[in-house]
């Protein structure tokens, strides 16, 4: 009944028996049909707030060590200081504590910026669930909630500045780097 007589139906298939892609032969099914099971699930995880929230984490977590590590080297810029601060120890003992002091700035950097990440984007992917729609009021929102949520200990004031600030800054981006609408045809 379906087929090239009735181009205008939708094909039926048995179940476990629709058509392989090509290059895949009938032995190859169950493997087939496993990869594509496996694929489903993987794509299923990957669309869970907890996985974009450990992803945006470990991102920020990531840019920030980074920035931290280009920055650090500006730190020793000053021969006066480096003198002063380092007198008597040998080459080693001196790459050691730099070292150890460009890690802890790393680790430090890197904490703040996944904290952040990882705040704002749980809290996006919260209200794009509740309100089913992606769309810039979700990342403006979130900035907000975030922007308070990363300020509550400084008081009434500095919540709604840093909510303001960070809701601002979540359009400007939104706007400037995610929202583009396709350019209309004449």
């Amino acid at each position: 009944m379906n087929g090239p007589n009735f181009p205008g139906l939708v094909p039926l298939h048995i179940p476990g028996k629709e058509p392989l892609p090509p290059g895949v032969s009938d032995e190859e099914r169950a493997a087939y049909d496993q990869m594509k099971k496996t694929e489903k699930y993987m794509t299923m995880a990957s669309e869970t707030c907890a996985f974009k929230t450990v992803l945006a984490g470990g991102g920020g977590l990531a840019i920030g060590a980074f920035i931290s590590l280009m920055s650090s080297s500006f730190a020793y810029e000053d021969p006066l200081l480096r003198e002063r601060t380092q007198a008597g120890m040998k080459t080693h003992q001196k790459a050691s504590v730099m070292f150890k002091e460009m890690g802890r700035g790393m680790w430090t950097t890197g904490k703040g910026f996944g904290k952040v990440g990882a705040l704002f984007a749980g809290i996006e992917c919260i209200i794009e669930s509740y309100r089913a729609k992606n769309d810039i009021y979700n990342s403006v929102s979130a900035g907000f909630l975030a922007g308070g949520i990363l300020a509550r200990n400084s008081g009434p004031r500095a919540v709604l500045g840093g909510g303001l600030a960070f809701a601002a800054f979540s359009a400007v981006i939104d706007l400037a780097f995610i929202r583009r609408e396709p350019a209309e045809e004449d």
